[in-house]
């Protein structure tokens, strides 16, 4: 049994499609944290997915914010699935249940903690020893402590409390638990590249719920021991090692570093690999030592800022023969339902169909669409009124079979006046029948009905011309004429005016219109820099500054960007 989980920053940033994406992490149980979509936003094809069934929670109050899912294989379908961890948001059969003691948490509290689309629990059966067990399966997307917003600080750890609460539960009740995602705390020194603040690292309120949630193996006390700067008498608490769950990761690779998981992509972070461990794996102990292989990250893998951590059991997974109610598959927009038979019997009235239509969309594109697919006639009746005083009397029967033909090309408004040319009418007499004769003159009278506006007269019929001897000509002098009146377009657009010279124009809008400052090279490397500006509320909000182009990296590494930075001044 393989199980990963992976922050994708946004399902729809799938481009070679969700499936394929599946398929090349080769695994029983995927989950993805910020899927970024809500259900209004969910379409089928990242719904349901050949050879998986998929199970998703959403933001209630945000679109594009927040979300996790869990994509199982069919042979990995499990029995019961259940959104968020406080209960509030099941009122179906398959809920996974257990819930814990929840009376430190108002009301509130429980609602808004699973209002944001943080949590999916999936519960699976396994075999091990030839004994089936049952394991739950946690996929949590863990808040930010944004530092600009006190009360999101409280959330988050309201959020670890309600988990750590829920997991420890289902383990009392006799199932295996893992717990894996994006948790958003750094455990130790050495999953952070650049830790500040040593002497207080581990008095982060995050490490501190991380260090009584974790169990900590003497390989890892060890490891502890030998890291540098490290505080041994915090690090080895009773409280670190009261915790019920394992780092699969630091299980089998407890001394490893630079194993990060998160990289800023706003700095180019991941070239120097200057990051941060905080997405895991988290097990039960006993499932841990008993079932796990191995565990590993996947740095190579990108598409987020992100990469996927994977974990291997030796059990293998038996399959529920239906998925539960949770899957998506279910939802009345995919599953295919048809409606109610009453909805294809309503009356309706045909009268008050415009009024209804303006009611309905009222302003929009569509209502205007709807009323031309409708009445395509009136709409046309409505643009001839516009004109109808601009024509006398006895030509108004004339201008609506002019504009009843097809429109030809806007030079045929601009033919100036052939000479030397034979009447239209003396050729056509010759060559044509009395009927073909009537239906030309009947055509052209239609033609210069449409071209008085314009104050230009022409002789030549807007019909395909007949094929006679003097055809080639004829053709060769409309042509001709053509090209006369595409040059005196081209040459006096504006009425006769000389068009101003290109030079002159492009020198008076660079005059008025200054364009971004030439970057300064840094002083370190002598390379241009790059120009960034401050998006952080504040009274710089706003300004632009120059940093070193290179990407962000430790201070002892060469190929880092320095620590070159220029504020750009007022008026440049």
């Amino acid at each position: 049994m393989k199980i990963v989980t992976w922050n994708i920053n946004g399902i729809r940033t799938f481009r070679s499609g969700i499936k394929n994406a599946l398929d090349s992490l080769d695994a029983d149980i995927i989950c993805v944290q910020e899927t970024k979509v809500t259900r209004d936003l969910l379409d089928e094809r990242t719904a349901i997915v050949d050879g998986y069934n998929s199970y998703f929670s959403f933001s209630r109050g945000r679109s594009g914010y927040s979300g996790v899912a869990t994509y199982c294989k069919d042979s990995a379908t499990p029995f019961a699935a259940e959104e968020g961890l406080t209960g509030l948001l099941t009122c179906h059969e398959g809920a996974v249940r257990c819930y814990g003691d929840q009376a430190e948490f108002s009301s509130e509290e429980l609602q808004l903690l699973d209002n944001e689309g943080r949590a999916v629990i999936t519960q699976h059966r396994i075999m091990c020893q030839d004994k089936e067990r049952t394991v739950t399966v946690i996929n949590v997307y863990c808040p930010r402590a944004d530092p600009e917003k006190p009360e999101r600080k409280q959330f988050k750890l309201q959020f670890y409390k309600l988990l750590q609460c829920r997991a420890e539960a289902l383990l009392k009740d006799g199932s295996h638990v893992i717990v894996l995602g994006d948790i958003n705390t750094s455990h130790r020194q050495m999953d952070h590249c650049d830790p500040k603040d040593i002497e207080d690292f581990n008095e982060n309120p995050g490490r501190k719920w991380l260090n009584s949630f974790l169990h900590m193996g003497k390989q890892e006390e060890k490891s502890i021991e030998d890291e540098p700067d490290e505080d041994s008498e915090i690090s080895l608490t009773d409280s670190i090692h009261s915790g019920k769950f394992v780092d699969t990761f630091r299980y089998f690779h407890p001394t490893r570093t630079n194993a990060f998981t998160c990289w800023s992509t706003l700095t180019g972070a991941r070239q120097t690999n200057y990051g941060t461990r905080i997405d895991y794996i988290f097990a039960d102990c006993q499932l841990a030592e008993e079932q796990f292989e191995a565990a590993d990250i996947m740095p190579e893998v990108e598409g987020s800022d992100h990469c996927p951590v994977w974990g291997k059991m030796s059990c293998s997974l038996v399959p529920s023969s239906k998925p539960p109610p949770l899957c998506t598959r279910y939802l009345p927009e995919f599953a295919g339902k048809q409606q109610k038979l009453s909805r294809f019997f309503v009356k309706v009235d045909q009268k008050p169909i415009q009024s209804e239509l303006g009611e309905a969309l009222p302003g929009s594109q569509e209502e205007e669409e709807t009323r031309e697919n409708l009445n395509p006639v009136g709409a046309g009746k409505k643009r001839l009124l516009t004109s109808d005083t601009a024509l006398p009397k006895g030509k108004k029967a004339k201008m609506v079979k002019a504009s009843l033909k097809p429109q030809g090309s806007l030079l045929n408004f601009f033919k100036p006046k052939l000479t030397n040319v034979p009447s239209t009418k003396d050729v056509c007499e010759k060559t044509l029948s009395p009927c073909e004769v009537a239906s030309s003159q009947s055509s052209q009278r239609a033609s210069i009905v449409g071209e008085e506006n314009l104050s230009v007269t022409s002789t030549v019929p807007e019909t395909t011309e007949p094929v006679l001897e003097d055809s080639t000509k004829l053709l060769t002098t409309e042509e001709n004429n053509k090209q006369v009146v595409r040059k005196q377009l081209t040459s006096q657009p504006s009425g006769g005016k000389p068009e101003p010279k290109k030079g002159a124009s492009s020198v008076f809008w660079k005059s008025v219109l200054h364009g971004p400052p030439p970057p300064p090279p840094c002083k370190v490397h002598g390379e241009p820099c790059v120009l960034r500006t401050v998006k952080k509320e504040g009274p710089n909000m706003g300004k632009q500054f120059f940093v070193c182009c290179r990407p962000q990296g430790h201070v002892s590494n060469p190929e880092a960007r320095c620590n070159f930075f220029m504020w750009v001044e007022k008026g440049k």
